[in-house]
């Protein structure tokens, strides 16, 4: 277990560097500082090289770590979840625990919840351009999550 935690306190350091905005000031002048240099080595092969290795190399190790990041937050968002779930009195426990569901299921499941929600007379949500109008159909939409009854509660 000790290469877990080590490795989850290295991906979580540095996930939360390179999601930085000074990650990327400083991969942006890297890149130009790169450029600037192409001159002076005469575009050559070797020149280009460098930020074909250096980027893929990177893009490759980061692809492991934000994997690492996204898997450790769906955990932690969905025992959460479950916990509300398991708060709310009325509530559907059998929404615990989801991951195990097939697509199949989970499509199934999605068309249950938003047939209810419908029979409820809980509309989709449209997407709303940026807009003066955006703010009132925002508050309609919090208007209707707000009339009291919820729509994963058990009949």
């Amino acid at each position: 277990m000790y290469i877990n935690e080590l490795f989850r306190k290295f991906a979580c350091g540095i996930s939360a560097g390179m999601g930085s905005p000074w990650a990327f000031v400083c991969a942006v002048c890297l890149v130009v500082i790169w450029a600037l240099t192409g001159p002076y080595f005469d575009f050559a092969d070797g020149w280009q090289l460098v930020i074909n290795t250096g980027t893929t190399i990177v893009t490759f190790l980061m692809v492991f770590l934000l994997q690492n990041a996204q898997i450790r937050d769906a955990k932690a968002l969905n025992i959460k979840l479950d916990e509300l779930l398991r708060a709310i009195e009325g509530a559907r426990t059998g929404l615990v625990n989801l991951d195990g569901l097939s697509d199949e299921e989970l499509d199934r499941l999605l068309q249950e919840l938003k047939r209810l929600g419908k029979s409820e007379g809980v509309r989709p949500v449209e997407k709303v351009p940026d807009s003066p109008g955006r703010a009132a159909a925002v508050d309609r939409q919090s208007e209707r999550s707000t009339s009291g009854d919820h729509p994963l509660k058990a009949d």
